[in-house]
């Protein structure tokens, strides 16, 4: 995979500069409003060329030279019909096809079916836009892709990323300023969790598990047998403590009870366990359902470092002491460990940097001292280095970049006569996940409640009108009530729920269908049934 790291390529800086922004499953006004300003400085200030490619009537929309109005989970339909637009186009970057890349044959032939004729067809969006769209990202100087969960969260997660890594290859638009494929991290440390080995199947710096080589090294600075298997993600652990192989689970800062998908499995599960033990700043719907709570801190209370979404490695410094009885999760997590046998003695968090930057070639170079300012992009391999601002220039860290056929499957659950509506999920810009920002007053008084978003015609259609009060939703897995919201920005037969609100907890109704290579649910698209309470 030529984009393994699951990390931006390019810098948040350079899309202010950018030819052409593809932004595609990414409400980014909502959920990274910064980079945001960066998109709309991009159209206003130097004449940008902006594609939004979402099921929803998002913000960033009123930006927009383009608007391709897909179908929820026909992404990759989407993505491959460019690539064959730019192939028959002729607009592909022979160069960079040439000298960069292998198994360009295998994908020009497997996007051959989906002529933008073909592809209106599949996601709804007008042949002549998807030409145009094609056109503009391949023929610009620089032309950046931005995404987020839209694309990731889908039983085909994985497909949607690599057709996106084959978009920007095939137009040579990757390993230069401006250009790039950049997915935009959730949460502030994200990446910063990933990087350091907060994965199933790797190490720290993305080093995997089952490399013997690899493994002996950790083995040796850990003084440790390691297992060669990669572990479970999340959803598969889940299922797995009603298999019985998962007796013990430690939550550290996570609300699975609203984030996963088919909450009231996962609350079968969680209380099937032997011992469930939540560290967290405030006692969450699943710290309820804990034997065991650890009150950890906030970033406020904290020295470390978070890396953001752009590799950017920052130092966090403590500006109050723990309230309470919380403690430096750190510490408790060393504590932990030493009662349970294997002793982890380090006096301050400079240590335990100073022991990543050891094992980690990505952050060979990242040490406290050098963190003052801005802080580094990794790959910074020596202490010497000053860092990455983009990825891939001149080779890509497998050598020459992979095209991967990635044809198009359907979502796993389409509408029928049952439940014949499209339910996304997804943020406000309001409320941060699942509980914290409802803990401040003037957050919840601004948007204090989850709703159902319905098209006018659904409407309509159902008898709602404004103020009309509340609907029940029902999918295969459960059913919640929330207030009805008439919304513009929804086309006929798609509907969309927040999931940050216990009261109306749309994960209740979700998928937990996992895409085959990265295990994330697909929980962006499913079928419900919508009635007037």
């Amino acid at each position: 995979m030529a984009f393994g790291s699951g990390a931006m390529s390019n810098s948040i800086g350079e899309i202010r500069k950018a030819g052409c922004i593809l932004v595609i499953g990414s409400n980014t006004t909502e959920n990274h409003p910064v980079i945001a300003l960066e998109v709309k400085a991009a159209v206003r200030e130097n004449g940008a060329k902006l594609i939004v490619a979402d099921p929803r009537r998002i913000e960033l929309v009123q930006f927009a030279h383009l608007f391709l109005n897909h179908k929820p989970g026909t992404d990759v339909a989407l993505v491959n019909g460019m690539i064959q637009t730019i192939l028959s186009h002729g607009w592909r970057n022979e160069d960079f096809i040439r000298n960069r890349t292998e198994n360009f044959e295998a994908l020009a032939e497997a996007v051959k079916e989906y002529t933008p004729e073909a592809v209106e067809g599949i996601t709804g969006v007008p042949a002549a836009d998807l030409v145009e769209a094609a056109r503009l990202y391949a023929q610009s100087p620089g032309s950046t892709i931005l995404y987020a969960m839209g694309i990731t969260q889908h039983a085909t997660g994985t497909n949607n990323v690599l057709a996106l890594a084959n978009l920007a290859m095939t137009a040579g638009q990757v390993g230069k300023p401006h250009s790039g494929v950049n997915p935009l991290r959730g949460q502030n440390n994200v990446q910063g969790a990933c990087d350091v080995g907060g994965l199933p199947n790797v190490y720290t710096g993305y080093q995997r598990v089952d490399d013997e080589a690899t493994r002996q090294k950790f083995e040796k600075a850990w003084s440790v047998s390691l297992n060669p298997k990669p572990g479970l993600t999340l959803v598969e652990m889940m299922k797995g403590i009603g298999e019985g192989k998962v007796k013990a689970l430690f939550i550290l800062g996570e609300n699975p009870l609203l984030s996963d998908p088919d909450s009231n499995q996962v609350r079968r599960e969680l209380q099937h366990l032997d011992l469930l033990v939540v560290q967290d700043l405030f006692l969450s719907e699943t710290a309820e359902l804990a034997h065991v709570v650890f009150p950890g801190v906030s970033f406020a209370e904290k020295d470390g470092t978070f890396t953001n979404t752009e590799r950017r490695v920052q130092r966090v410094r403590k500006a109050i002491e723990p309230i309470g009885n919380a403690r430096q999760d750190w510490e408790i997590i060393s504590d932990l460990s030493t009662r349970l046998g294997y002793p982890m003695k380090y006096n301050s968090p400079a240590e335990v940097m100073e022991e990543i930057a050891s094992l980690t070639p990505s952050y060979g170079g990242i040490l406290y001292e050098r963190l003052e300012g801005l802080g580094l992009q990794w790959p910074c391999p020596t202490t010497e280095h000053p860092g990455t601002p983009y990825l891939h220039q001149g080779t890509f860290t497998r050598g020459k970049g992979k095209f991967h056929v990635t044809p198009y499957i359907p979502p796993p659950e389409l509408p029928d006569a049952e439940y014949p509506f499209i339910l996304s999920t997804g943020r406000v810009l309001y409320h941060y996940h699942t509980m914290i920002s409802r803990k401040s007053k003037g957050l919840s008084e601004i948007y204090p409640e989850g709703a159902l978003e319905v098209s006018p015609e659904d409407a309509s259609r159902l008898g709602i009108v404004p103020g009309d009060g509340m609907v029940e939703v029902t999918s295969r897995r459960g059913k919640v009530q929330a207030k009805a919201k008439i919304s513009e920005a929804l086309p006929p037969g798609v509907v969309f729920m927040t999931f940050h609100f216990k009261e109306a907890a749309v994960n209740l109704l979700t998928l937990d269908t996992l895409d085959p290579v990265a295990k994330m649910p697909g929980i962006k698209v499913c079928a419900v049934n919508i009635k007037k309470v």
